[in-house]
């Protein structure tokens, strides 16, 4: 049976939302960018719960810009949109409670390190024609078999048209 429950409970961070922007990257160096750092694991996870427990969309802004490189790609293939440049999607991201009279709140579920999961995106059609896009996470046992599995289904959706101006369209992700 797989888990699809949003109760897995909530991380709790281990600083308070005015750390979230007083941190600076830590790491070890990437031999490919000169003076630039790689993130280690634990320090990418606590970045993480950091902008999530803020419950501050800003400060959660901030953080990604931090996190994120310059030429970060963001794609949502439900919808065939391609966001390129870190600039451009924190633009478009500021602008979402303008556009849309709401403002999002987001709650972490979890975090899986590198090596505890693997992620596996791909399609469904359910004989109706119309691809549903599916996320499964593949948790791993002391074994190295698989001990748990989560599944995730979005529907297509049609791209609103202000983000228009910061997106690329490419090909809605279909079923095969």
């Amino acid at each position: 049976m797989v888990d699809n429950s949003l109760d897995i409970g909530r991380m709790q961070a281990e600083t308070s939302a005015h750390e979230v922007s007083q941190a600076q990257p830590s790491g070890r160096r990437d031999p490919g960018e000169q003076g630039r750092f790689r993130m280690k694991d634990d320090e990418m996870m606590k970045r993480i719960r950091m902008a999530y427990e803020a419950d501050d969309m800003n400060a959660f802004m901030k953080m990604q810009m931090e996190m994120t490189s310059p030429d970060f790609v963001e794609e949502y293939p439900q919808s065939g949109e391609r966001f390129r440049g870190r600039d451009k999607i924190a633009e478009m991201n500021s602008s979402y409670t303008a556009q849309t009279g709401s403002t999002p709140k987001a709650k972490l579920r979890r975090i899986l390190k590198p090596g505890d999961a693997w992620v596996i995106e791909g399609t469904i059609d359910y004989g109706d024609g119309v691809p549903v896009n599916s996320i499964s996470i593949l948790e791993m046992g002391p074994d190295g078999k698989i001990a748990r599995q989560t599944d995730y289904f979005a529907n297509p959706f049609e791209a609103p048209a202000w983000r228009a101006k910061y997106a690329e369209q490419m090909q809605p992700v279909g079923a095969r």
